[in-house]
């Protein structure tokens, strides 16, 4: 039997499938603000309301699925739900995760080629897109608290921003750069990078009886081997696979549901780093090479993306859906539209259930190890680094509504034009930032709250201006 098959105990124990069902649509429904906000989300609830999961525990598994390509929230809600409930644990968790922002963007993207309107929309997402921003900077803060207790792990954090943010490094390298880092850290100077002790919680106190439950499952030990690994590989390559060759033999390499399906699928394998760092390339691409959609399209996508639950990704969603809806055929734009969005979506969320039901096991065997936990503990250190990088992104394309790029000596710098600033959406994302951080306002509240007040400005001053 595959090992990656297997449950914990913690299925028979105080975690019933149904709880975690109901507790991954719950997570699912809040995941605004992209993989730091998401990442939040699931830290607030796991591992502080719930305790399903300890801190090291949580730690962990992100380190490992920052390491993958691909959305790494997507994939760490799979790696805990996996880790639950074994294989279709982590489906349910995973295919949750997806489902909200596939169906908002299936709607936002028939509304957009279908009308072409965009005020309403704007008025719906622009105090949310202020809220997101807030979401994002208390991730940032509840992250870095918690990765962030010694000197050298706030320099690998101050390094990856630098590093990302400056000189517009790639991730993989920053990640492997910090992997190195903390590995030989570890091993001269353990004390200042192993900074997760084994059973520490949020608190500082040893975790709770549930995560206790999860700990007593590693004491029967996952026990991976290679056989169950090979058969995993083939499955779950297989499910990625069998479209796109279905396609091939359908309609032909040329049909643009093939095309889009070859291409994302080798997306798939490269999205280190989240979706601002393919952007670019995803960009040129579909609009240069393949004529998927016209330039500036693909930021409208992006904001439909970062306004609606879900994996920042899921843009990838839009550009198929245009894609088809321009090269409908037979089907008709939107059915045609539909089609390449479901096809876009499977090759890009596939294989993500390949590389966390193949390597979760043998990350779970690893977790006691005190080199990796070094090596991982400063991998988490440049997360926050990303992070922070994300979130002045984010900050200065919510706040500002022109943006200049300066470059030289090998640097790269957004400078925002200080005369566009928005002053409602920083009105609006501080309110939301001090609701949450001051008076623990509830993150949905906190959005729809945010939703209503940017939706009346939006579409009484803001338009009156």
């Amino acid at each position: 039997m595959n090992s990656a098959n297997k449950s914990l105990p913690a299925e028979q124990g105080r975690i019933s499938f149904a709880e975690a069902t109901r507790v991954w649509a719950r997570i699912a429904a809040l995941s605004f603000g992209g993989p730091a906000g998401q990442i939040a989300v699931m830290h607030r609830i796991l591992v502080e309301e719930k305790r399903w999961i300890g801190e090291s525990r949580f730690l962990h598994a992100l380190n490992y699925c920052m390491l993958l390509p691909g959305p790494e929230a997507m994939q760490l809600a799979t790696y805990f739900g996996w880790l639950l409930h074994g294989v279709r644990g982590g489906l349910v968790a995973g295919c949750l995760f997806v489902l909200p922002g596939f169906l908002s963007i299936l709607a936002l993207s028939v509304l957009y080629a279908s009308f072409q309107e965009a005020s309403l929309v704007q008025a719906i997402f622009f105090g949310i897109k202020a809220a997101v921003l807030a979401i994002v900077i208390e991730a940032l803060l509840r992250i870095g608290k918690r990765a962030l207790k010694t000197w050298p792990m706030y320099l690998i954090a101050a390094s990856a921003f630098v590093a990302i943010f400056v000189f517009d490094a790639p991730f993989p390298l920053i990640i492997a750069v910090a992997a190195l880092v903390g590995f030989l850290g570890g091993r001269f100077d353990p004390g200042r990078f192993l900074v997760i002790k084994a059973h520490e919680t949020p608190d500082g106190e040893q975790e709770g009886s549930t995560d206790a439950v999860l700990e007593a499952g590693d004491s029967a030990r996952i026990q991976p081997t290679w056989r169950g690994a090979l058969r995993t590989a083939l499955t779950w390559g297989s499910v990625w696979a069998a479209p796109i060759i279905a396609l091939l033999l359908l309609v032909g390499p040329d049909h643009v549901f093939t095309q889009l399906a070859v291409f994302f699928s080798k997306l798939a394998v490269v999205t280190f780093g989240g979706a601002y760092a393919v952007l670019a390339y995803m960009a040129q691409e579909a609009v240069q090479t393949h004529g998927w959609l016209a330039p500036g399209e693909m930021l409208d996508g992006l904001g439909m993306a970062e306004t609606t639950p879900g994996p920042l990704i899921q843009v990838v969603q839009f550009v198929g859906f245009l894609g088809g809806y321009r090269d409908a055929g037979m089907l008709g734009p939107v059915t045609s539209g539909v089609v390449a969005s479901v096809i876009v979506t499977w090759v890009t969320f596939a294989p993500c259930f390949l590389w966390i039901f193949l390597g979760a096991p043998f990350i779970e065997k690893l977790r006691g190890v005190k080199l990796l936990t070094a090596a991982l503990s400063a991998v988490t250190a440049a997360v926050v680094g990303v992070i922070l990088n994300l979130a002045i992104w984010f900050a200065l394309h919510v706040v500002f509504a022109r943006l200049d790029q300066v470059r030289g000596y090998g640097a790269s710098l957004l400078v925002p034009d200080i005369a566009s600033i928005d002053i409602a959406s920083v009105v609006i994302a501080a309110a939301a930032l001090v609701a949450m951080l001051r008076f623990k306002v509830g993150m949905l509240t906190v959005l729809l709250v945010s939703a209503a007040v940017g939706a009346a400005y939006y579409l009484t001053i803001a338009t009156a201006v």
